[in-house]
């Protein structure tokens, strides 16, 4: 599976930016799709991670009521919709996949993933 993100940028504190990930390589899609995060010096977070069959969701605590991830399905492509940034969420935003079922409890662990994409800068700016 191959994973190609898109659509980071610079943006002012409260704007709003668009995430992509695009994915190939194979014909029934990632059976979990989810978006990290990682600012300079520390650790990559979870974000949000959605299922393909039945579209469940889990969204990171920082991140509740300000993003929101979805997918279309016919182009095993995700989203990542990023309202009301701050510039606490300055990083570099990862798209990861997973072709096995994920349970809900282990979605947010980066281990359950074993394809990632490149990687799009986000800068927020105060």
């Amino acid at each position: 599976v191959q994973l190609q993100a898109s659509g980071g940028g610079l943006v002012q504190a409260g704007g709003s930016l668009r995430l992509s990930c695009a994915t190939s390589g194979r014909t029934s899609g990632p059976s979990t799709m989810a978006w990290f995060r990682q600012a300079p010096g520390k650790e990559r977070d979870f974000v949000a991670a959605i299922r393909r069959r039945g579209g469940a969701t889990v969204h990171a605590d920082s991140v509740k009521g300000r993003f929101t991830i979805s997918r279309d399905g016919a182009e095993n492509t995700v989203y990542l919709q990023m309202n009301s940034l701050k510039p606490e969420d300055t990083a570099v935003y990862y798209c990861a996949a997973a072709e096995s079922h994920i349970i809900m409890s282990a979605m947010r662990s980066s281990t359950m993933y074993p394809f990632w994409g490149q990687g799009t800068q986000v800068t927020v700016s105060s």
